[in-house]
């Protein structure tokens, strides 16, 4: 006996073959559906982004959950370009550190160590300043070794900082270049210390023998007998450090004002004497 269970496909219900075909023409529709929807979020991505208070659930979705005060957070376009210069610019002040290192010429190259890191604040602000002095840094002790790259940041990087701060807030040349002077002349003394601690020697006691002799013979070039005391020979150290200090800024300030102007951000003008002898020049 044959069991029912066991029919003819020929001879299935009708109803169950229509509800399958519906079933199958939905399964179609529901797959067309889901085309456009995704050809919706492709068409919504590419449109440029607009602050407007009526906000598209997939602008939400794609920029994340707005502030506080209602606006969808949105990505600053200049962000990109701070990192770049940032890189760029603390790349260039530790690269003329290195090449001023192995191939000295003199003292044209230490006149763009601070430079870039001032511009950087003068573009962007201190954040930007600050990482670009640490960048240089931190590459710097890849390059050289971090004694040396420590001697960049300080004084050079600081001093970049520095100016970037003093030429934004419009600082006169004399404030300047006096605040610049007396962190130049740290730095040196900061140099002495670190070279001494390295080397296991004293420079400063080096320093002050040297200069003990140029003001002997100094003394009888001019008929004094005496001899110059510890006192008077350690103030003229620190008297030369600074003059040359003074003489370093001056200079830097000089180059940075022909320079930064042409490049679209200008520092505070000269005292009136130094533009008519550039003007004559």
């Amino acid at each position: 006996m044959t069991d029912s269970s066991e029919a003819n496909p020929s001879e299935v219900n009708p109803t169950k073959r229509a509800d399958d075909a519906s079933d199958a023409a939905n399964l179609g529709k529901e797959t067309i559906s889901d085309e456009a929807s995704w050809l919706e979020v492709e068409a919504v991505l590419e449109r440029p982004y607009k602050a407007v208070n009526d906000r598209d659930p997939l602008e939400e979705h794609r920029l994340g959950q707005p502030h506080a005060h209602g606006l969808p957070r949105t990505l600053d376009p200049s962000v990109p370009l701070i990192m770049v210069e940032t890189a760029f610019l603390a790349s260039a002040a530790s690269l003329v550190f290195l090449v001023n290192y192995y191939f000295p010429i003199g003292p044209l190259l230490r006149l763009f160590f601070s430079i870039p890191i001032a511009l950087l604040y003068l573009r962007w602000g201190s954040r930007s300043s600050w990482m670009g002095a640490l960048i240089s840094g931190l590459l710097l002790s890849v390059l050289m070794g971090p004694a040396r790259s420590i001697l960049f940041v300080m004084p050079y990087g600081l001093m970049g900082v520095l100016f970037g701060v003093l030429w934004r807030r419009g600082a006169q040349w004399g404030v300047s270049i006096a605040i610049g002077s007396l962190l130049g002349s740290l730095g040196f003394f900061f140099r002495i210390w670190l070279v001494s601690l390295l080397l296991g020697d004293d420079l400063w006691l080096y320093a002050t023998t040297q200069t003990t002799d140029l003001l002997e013979w100094l003394f009888i070039k001019l008929g004094f007998l005496a001899q110059p005391s510890l006192e008077l020979v350690q103030a003229a150290i620190v008297g030369m450090i600074i003059l040359n200090n003074i003489v370093y800024v001056f200079v830097v300030h000089l180059v940075a004002w022909l320079l930064l102007d042409r490049l679209g951000n200008p520092i505070p003008q000269p005292p009136q004497w130094v533009q008519v002898l550039m003007d004559y020049e």
